[in-house]
């Protein structure tokens, strides 16, 4: 029979919910656990504290609601951090690639060069546009099947051999 681990106190269940709140992994919780409190705790402990994963299905309502107002302000506060805005981490790519550039590196300039001209293209983001040719729309085929009939019988095939 499975031997009860003691239970976490609750100074520990906060820092660890804290902790998953702002997306750490199960093992970086477990480190910082040791580090913090010198506990050791085990990795399936720390994924019973989130309720986003099924080993965390049964946390108590209390500290449910501290994850999740823990990660809603994680969430508000990553738009506090100045390299989550593209003209920081550009002006940051152009003082790189200046200093590179004097001390005569000129492939880790080039290097960066090219990592600003993909973060300004949204190489680094989820965004995408699709465009046809020269930029224009995308050109689109009616492709029903009164069209399908008539383009088979203007290439001369009899609509019916090919099941239209």
């Amino acid at each position: 029979m499975a031997s009860r681990q003691p239970t976490i106190p609750d100074e520990i269940k906060r820092f660890i919910i804290n902790a998953l709140a702002a997306f750490d992994t199960p093992s970086q919780v477990v480190a910082a656990v040791k580090e913090e409190f010198g506990v050791e705790v085990s990795r399936q402990a720390v994924e019973g504290h989130d309720p986003t994963k099924h080993a965390g299905r049964n946390l108590a309502a209390k500290w449910r609601e501290m994850f999740e107002a823990s990660r809603a302000g994680f969430i508000n506060e990553a738009t506090a951090v100045p390299i989550a805005h593209r003209s920081t981490r550009l002006r940051a790519l152009y003082r790189m690639a200046q200093a590179a550039e004097r001390k005569g590196n000129y492939p880790l300039a080039a290097a960066l060069n090219k990592q600003a001209a993909e973060e300004m293209g949204n190489a680094y983001t989820n965004r995408r546009e699709l465009t046809g040719r020269n930029g224009g729309p995308i050109q689109t085929e009616d492709r029903t099947p009164a069209n399908l009939i008539e383009e088979a019988k203007r290439l001369g095939i009899d609509p019916a051999a090919i099941g239209l």
